[in-house]
Parts: C-alpha cells; structure tokens; sequence
C-alpha cells in the first residue's frame, strides 16, 4: 500500500541548515519543478527574508552552496536556483531511488520537515537506513496511506521503533516496578543498550508527536 510521510530531518549539512541557522525568522520551502534527475545537485528555492544583500553573503558562507543565481523577487521574497556542493546532505536521491517523491519541503526549527509519498514501507525504511547511515536525524511524525481512515496508522513510528517499543512493553519494561533492565531488553533483539536507548527515545518522541502534538512541537 502506497503511503504518506511527514517527517522533519536535521543536520548541519542538510541544505542551506547554514544559512538557516544564522539569519533570525529566515523561511525556505523548495519550489517544484519539472526536473526529475536524482543526480541534479541544483534546486529552485523559495526564501522568504527582508535584507537580500545580507541574504546573499549568508548563501557565499554556506558550505552546501557552490552557487546561486536569484531568478525572481517581490518585497520579502526571493527565488533562487541554488547548487549544492558534494558535502551537502540530500535525501531527495534516496527518495528518488526507491520510486517516491516529496510534494513539500520546508524549513522548521533548525532543519526541514518534509512530506514524502512512497510506494510502501520499504522505502521508508530505505530512506531511515539512508539517513542513519549519513548520521541525519530523520524523525517520523506522521505515517497514513490513501485516507487518514485507513488502519496501519503507524503514528510516526518505524517498524524499528514499533518492534522496540512492542519487545520492551512485553517484558514490562515500562511496568512499575521495571519487571527487566534495559540491557536485557536490548539483548532480546540483538541490540546494544545504547542503541535500544536511542530506539526506544526516539519511537517515544515520534508516537507523542504524531499522537499528542499533531507533530507540530519539533524542537
């Protein structure tokens, strides 16, 4: 079944996250264009900011920007077509890849929350491997297939973190008194503790988002 992500992804190598980071109450969303390439380095942006010259000499300092070009502006508002250098961490080629597409990108916090369509699960879990193994944080808030109705609502969780928090839950982890330690969770699932740790904190923050927040409190 075809499936709908909203994530939002943060490192500081994501795309213009440099730029980002220094200009207060600057807003970006990429624009959508014809160009399907998954090896294109070079992207239409919206960016939304009062002083374009101080804009630009954010962009000449941003080590993801090998170039840009300003195609258009009204008062606040500037679109540029911005190529991103080899550091840059991308996910739209993994996205790409495994025959998805993201209709919606745009800064929030201090990265990108993002809305990906995806053939199934698979790919999502491609796209988690992707980013763990890049060291981006990529944190699901939202998870639905054709219609928000539709049962496998998976409330921002990977099947990673729903075997994690299911395994952890079983041996009464969360009971009170906790019924068994965290390394011995971790060894029913061939994991390190640290590594259980990370799962089981982020499934958390992922099924409170999704669940309570309607993912709009990413910090």
């Amino acid at each position: 079944m075809s499936i709908t992500v909203k994530a939002y992804a943060e490192h500081e190598h994501l795309a213009l996250v440099p730029t980002l980071r220094r200009a207060d109450d600057l807003e970006i969303k990429v624009l959508t264009q014809a160009n399907t390439d998954p090896g294109s380095h070079v992207f239409p942006f919206l960016l939304e900011y009062e002083d374009v010259g101080e804009l630009e000499r954010f962009l000449e300092g941003d080590p993801t920007v090998d170039d840009y070009h300003l195609v258009d502006e009204g008062e606040d508002t500037h679109i540029y077509y911005i190529e991103h250098s080899a550091e840059t961490k991308l996910l739209s080629p993994v996205v790409t890849q495994v025959n998805g597409f993201m209709s919606s990108a745009e800064t929030k916090c201090r990265g990108w929350f993002v809305t990906l369509h995806l053939p199934d699960r698979e790919a999502l879990t491609t796209i988690w491997e992707y980013s763990e193994e890049d060291d981006v944080s990529f944190d699901i808030v939202e998870v639905y297939g054709r219609t928000r109705n539709e049962t496998g609502v998976a409330y921002g969780l990977t099947e990673e973190q729903i075997e994690a928090l299911t395994v952890a839950y079983d041996c009464g982890y969360f009971s009170e008194p906790r019924e068994m330690a965290l390394s011995d969770i971790a060894d029913e699932i061939g994991l390190s503790s640290t590594a259980m740790s990370g799962r089981l904190r982020r499934g958390m923050r992922n099924l409170i988002s999704a669940a309570l927040m309607d993912g709009e409190d990413i910090e």
